[in-house]
């Protein structure tokens, strides 16, 4: 099973009320399905530019190696070779920060990702487990 676009723009709804109770900049959300295609996206006014193609790359990595973003930061402190050549074979599609958070269904598979940017890398991951949980699905961010 993915990710459909009600639950997408939940999520994203979702993150931006987050953000509203914590203060944060503005965000840019980007939720993709399991498969890595792009299901809902949304910038707030104010957000910096790039932001978008920052968080599809926390999500879009975290979906291509099956952990989140914050793992595959570990990961490329102690392994900065495989990083930058799955980076490379993914056409630079991966972002090794913090952002990146999968998404798990009932079952423990996989739905899809959720990569935001705009705050601080911790920031933009409590979003993105904040609005996954709020919908009623499982964060996956190690």
């Amino acid at each position: 099973m993915s990710l459909n676009l009600d639950t997408a723009q939940a999520i994203v709804a979702e993150a931006f009320a987050v953000r509203l109770e914590r203060g944060f900049k503005p965000l840019t959300v980007v939720v993709l399905d399991a498969g890595g295609h792009l299901v809902a996206a949304a910038r707030q006014d104010g957000a910096s530019n790039n932001r978008f193609e920052i968080a599809q790359g926390k999500a879009y990595g975290a979906l291509a190696l099956g952990m989140g973003s914050r793992a595959l930061m570990e990961r490329a402190e102690q392994q900065p070779y495989f990083i930058a050549s799955a980076t490379a074979a993914l056409g630079g599609r991966l972002v090794p920060v913090p952002g990146g958070v999968l998404v798990l269904g009932d079952d423990g598979s996989v739905q899809g990702a959720v990569g935001i940017s705009g705050e601080s890398s911790d920031n933009d991951e409590a979003a993105a487990s904040a609005a996954i949980k709020a919908v009623g699905l499982t964060a996956q961010i190690a």
